[in-house]
């Protein structure tokens, strides 16, 4: 699939097959598709002043979150697997295309896709400030509405740190990331922030790119800052437990991004890479990378605070799907509900679409995700944890694979715990 991608003065006569898409304006015309116009909306009102680099990147991100949401998956030959043909507008071209190939490979683990990148003159590049604004905070926090950052983003605070909370408004959620900021560390400075990534037509829902945009939003809020500004480095906070951030496959059949890898490893190492390249003194860390969900909500930093916002968050990854509510069987549902059964604070009280897990039908216990993991446990005790493990954690990207191994067979005992307590076979 072809993409041409910039504001609306991008002009790229060779490209009449490609899809048009407007980054941070409005598409204009029914058979084109857009990005970003909200962003920039919100950051120039904020009056930041991001570095033009991560200007660029969030231009990247947009382009490629678009491209996800056009290109059917079940339009493949393998009903999985897509390419993807993009030229972009951006400010810096010369720079960005001698980064072409490591971010396609970067992309490429992310989405399990086929990604070619070039880029051009004319992206955009808002004007400075009259008076820029520059937050003090001394880093950045992903606060998504879900669990796991709602821990990062108290214990941040409760560590005396001041993140600046940036979140990726995702309907459903916003109004939680409004509160949750509020409520943690006397009232974080929050920023909210959309892609609006629109496309014509049907829009694939597997949407495995989104996760490049969450975090080009929080090196555009990074460079922002008064520290950055000053010459300093800035943390970003992308907080999520170690064994979704590895998720490693239950069965043979879960192979590459048919399990998410937005906080993998070897694809933030791969993104790291870009930033230093480009000199965007911004460095990615996940502080939960060797901790379960379990561990994270046992060790948090404020339990009062935990016990009274914890059952608000979102964990399902069909949350839309269902109405806006979770449905308990997925597997980052069951990974909750495994932590909430080992934390043994505040009772879980989410209201789950699908309670009775050990219920045999297709609804329950029969239900794919249910089933990989029973799958899971049963060749674990068969043949072992290591042999069920395979080559997981077998990339040169990943540190530490001892404290890894470890804390993924620490993971699978907290989901085994939740389907002996629920009766799976």
């Amino acid at each position: 699939m072809k993409l041409v991608c910039g504001p609306d003065t991008f002009v790229l006569p060779a490209a009449e097959d490609a899809l048009r898409v407007i980054l941070y304006g409005q598409a204009g015309a029914e058979d084109r598709g857009s990005a970003g116009n909200a962003a920039i909306s919100e950051v120039r009102r904020r009056r930041m002043e991001p570095a033009p680099r991560a200007w660029d990147l969030l231009s990247i991100a947009l382009s490629v979150v678009t491209a996800d949401f056009a290109g059917l998956r079940d339009h493949s030959p393998d009903g999985w697997t897509r390419e993807f043909d993009i030229d972009v507008a951006v400010a810096d071209p010369a720079f960005w295309t001698g980064q072409a190939a490591p971010l396609a490979e970067a992309l490429a683990f992310l989405t399990t896709d086929r990604w070619t990148l070039r880029f051009h003159d004319g992206g955009t590049l808002p004007a400075r400030p009259r008076k820029p604004v520059r937050p003090v905070e001394d880093c950045v926090v992903l606060l998504s509405g879900g669990l796991d950052s709602l821990v990062g983003a108290i214990d941040l605070a409760a560590a005396g740190r001041k993140p600046f909370a940036i979140s990726q408004t995702v309907r459903g959620d916003a109004d939680k990331q409004v509160d949750f900021a509020a409520r943690i560390g006397g009232g974080l400075n929050h920023l909210q922030l959309n892609h609006n990534a629109h496309s014509p037509g049907i829009q694939e829902s597997s949407q495995r790119a989104r996760s490049l945009a969450f975090v080009s939003f929080g090196v555009l809020a990074g460079t922002s800052l008064r520290r950055y500004h000053e010459g300093l480095s800035v943390p970003l906070y992308l907080c999520e437990n170690g064994f979704i951030a590895i998720n490693p496959p239950l069965t043979g059949g879960r192979l590459g991004s048919l399990s998410t890898r937005t906080a993998h490893p070897e694809f933030l190492s791969r993104l790291q890479r870009v930033l230093d390249a480009a000199g965007l003194r911004v460095g990615i860390e996940n502080p939960y990378a060797a901790k379960t969900k379990g561990e994270m909500l046992r060790e948090c930093a404020d339990q009062v605070l935990l016990n009274a916002e914890a059952v608000r968050s979102t964990s399902c990854g069909r949350f839309q799907r269902f109405n806006y509510h979770q449905c308990g069987r997925c597997v980052p549902c069951q990974v909750r509900r495994a932590a909430f059964m080992i934390w043994g604070g505040a009772p879980d009280s989410t209201g789950y679409a699908y309670e009775p897990l050990g219920k045999d039908d297709g609804d329950h216990a029969g239900f794919d995700d249910v089933r990989s993991v029973a799958i899971a446990l049963a060749a674990v005790t068969a043949d072992g944890f290591d042999a069920w493990l395979g080559n997981a954690l077998g990339s040169p990207m990943i540190g530490d694979r001892a404290a890894l191994r470890d804390m993924v067979e620490r993971g699978l005992a907290e989901l085994k715990a939740l389907h002996k307590s629920y009766g799976v076979k």
